[in-house]
């Protein structure tokens, strides 16, 4: 497979970004983001990012991904990036962290070192991409951020989101893409006293049993949320409700997620007080 990720050019690859939305998420028409408007984003100061399967006399569109430019309200330049999505046969082949990096050169190149975007707290393998290969934070909790608008993939659930901050010219950025970083594991964060709020028991609703304390803590989520959502709905809805409410303890008493631990088929969200946090 021969990738090539770069800047949409053409009105049939726009429109083809309209197919791969309603490949992945099903959307309905009126719920995806049209080929003029994407058009429009690239134009003004956006990205819109394709990868491409190359292939001897053709190309195929296979994965993209979007962002605007964001003035917060303190007048501050950033980079929203909103949505990005890879063809299934194409899952899990490593495109959404390429599209990450290119993303991330294009923005440096623009003179911004900030981007920002929202994901499921709940899903743990987006989790690990973010935070421990890419270097996210986060220390902000939305709660139902897009209401129905995704359909069934949030079905039956609250459509709650981390914003997570991407600072691309940090150096703890760059400690994550240097590809030898070694991050923390779970026996030896135990063995220093770092203490998990709230230890689940299969099948069991989730409940939080130590107090938050401490300059590191961790938070346990479900390793496989969408088959626990198929599974057992009412599972996974105490999952979303007792996550919310932890999440917006934890980062009302100051802690911001630095880390995600995937070990013996557990997660672990790795949180330390602002203060210990190299951004």
């Amino acid at each position: 497979m021969n990738i090539e990720i770069r800047p949409l050019k053409t009105i049939k690859e726009y429109q083809a970004v309209e197919q791969i939305q309603r490949q992945v998420w099903h959307f309905e028409d009126v719920k995806i983001v049209p080929d003029h408007m994407l058009f429009s984003i690239q134009k003004s100061g956006g990205l819109v990012l394709g990868a491409f399967d190359i292939a001897p006399g053709q190309e195929r569109l296979v994965g993209f991904l979007f962002g605007l430019v964001q003035l917060t309200a303190e007048g501050q330049v950033k980079h929203w990036s909103d949505m990005a999505g890879v063809l299934p046969a194409y899952q899990n082949q490593n495109l959404g962290y390429q599209l990450k990096l290119a993303q991330r050169e294009c923005v440096l190149a623009q003179g911004i070192d900030h981007i920002r975007w929202t994901f499921d707290p709940l899903e743990s393998r987006n989790a690990r991409l973010n935070f421990r290969k890419l270097g996210v934070t986060c220390n902000t909790y939305l709660r139902d951020v897009y209401g129905d608008r995704l359909g069934e993939l949030n079905a039956g659930l609250p459509s709650d989101r981390f914003q997570v901050d991407w600072r691309i010219s940090s150096a703890h950025v760059a400690e994550r893409l240097r590809g030898d970083w070694v991050g923390p594991v779970l026996a030896a964060l135990r063995a220093e006293g770092v203490a998990i709020l709230n230890p689940a028991l299969s099948g069991e609703p989730p409940r939080q049993v130590l107090p938050i304390e401490g300059d590191r803590i961790l938070v346990q989520i479900p390793a496989h949320f969408q088959s626990i959502k198929s599974a057992d709905l009412k599972l996974a809805c105490d999952w979303r409700t007792h996550t919310c409410e932890l999440f917006e303890a934890v980062f009302d008493a100051g802690y911001t997620i630095v880390d995600l631990l995937f070990e013996n088929n557990q997660s672990y969200y790795l949180l330390r007080k602002e203060n210990q946090n190299e951004n």
